[in-house]
């Protein structure tokens, strides 16, 4: 029998359809509904929200069993609690449960037993300051938190996974109990269990982190190699 899973993604989204495609078995499949966003601003992902409701009905349609809203910085820059409050949103008008990547994240570092963590993302500063308050406002000490100030989704979509790991091996990770690699449009999936290797932590993506909680979520038992310790563990 299939599994289907819907994703609420950012319209300028072109990442993490392929890497939950390349995490998932045949039998779960995959349906997408999207949000209008082209830049990574405050005021962007003030609008992005407005139509949740909409685009959530839409996948209760599908049939799915669960819906993510797949946006990092979408889900944390009102501040802590803006991740819950768009799941209640999302649950309220569609009766299915619910994830947003910014809530994934944390019941991911939490499972994982991580205290202090550090940050790599694509952003621009104030999408960074944002998002150090908020993991810090969830009880983790981020220990080194470095972006690559980039504003247009476009462009960090077309970033390749290299440059994860370059932005990853320049962080003052060795204090951190695990590394975080951030943005939903940040192809990271090619280089995790490398970087787990070398750097002898583990490593969640906002990609990784949101299909962890959304199969858990609807009881679906999936194990990903080449994933990073997240998924190996499930």
């Amino acid at each position: 029998m299939n599994r289907r899973l819907g994703l609420i993604i950012p319209s300028s989204n072109t990442t993490m359809e392929s890497e939950f495609y390349a995490m998932l078995p045949p039998e779960v499949t995959l349906h997408i509904a999207r949000l209008r966003l082209r830049e990574v601003t405050v005021e962007e992902l003030t609008r992005m929200e407005e139509k949740i409701e909409e685009e959530a009905l839409k996948l209760k349609d599908a049939g799915v069993e669960v819906i993510g809203y797949g946006c990092t910085s979408g889900s944390l820059f009102r501040g802590k609690n803006h991740d819950r409050k768009i799941e209640v949103r999302i649950e309220k008008c569609s009766q299915l449960p619910a994830v947003a990547t910014a809530r994934a994240v944390i019941e991911a570092l939490n499972f994982l037993g991580a205290d202090k963590i550090a940050v790599a993302t694509p952003y621009i500063e104030q999408i960074n300051s944002l998002e150090k308050s908020f993991l810090s406002l969830n009880g983790f000490e981020v220990v080194d938190l470095k972006g690559l100030g980039i504003q247009s989704n476009h462009q960090i979509g077309k970033l390749k996974a290299d440059k994860a790991y370059e932005l990853v091996k320049g962080l003052q990770y060795k204090k951190a109990d695990a590394i975080f690699i951030s943005c939903t449009n940040f192809l990271t999936l090619p280089v995790i269990k490398r970087l787990e290797e070398e750097t002898k932590k583990p490593v969640i993506s906002s990609n990784t982190a949101t299909l962890w909680a959304m199969i858990k979520r609807c009881g679906i038992s999936l194990k990903v190699k080449e994933a990073g310790t997240l998924l190996e563990t499930n």
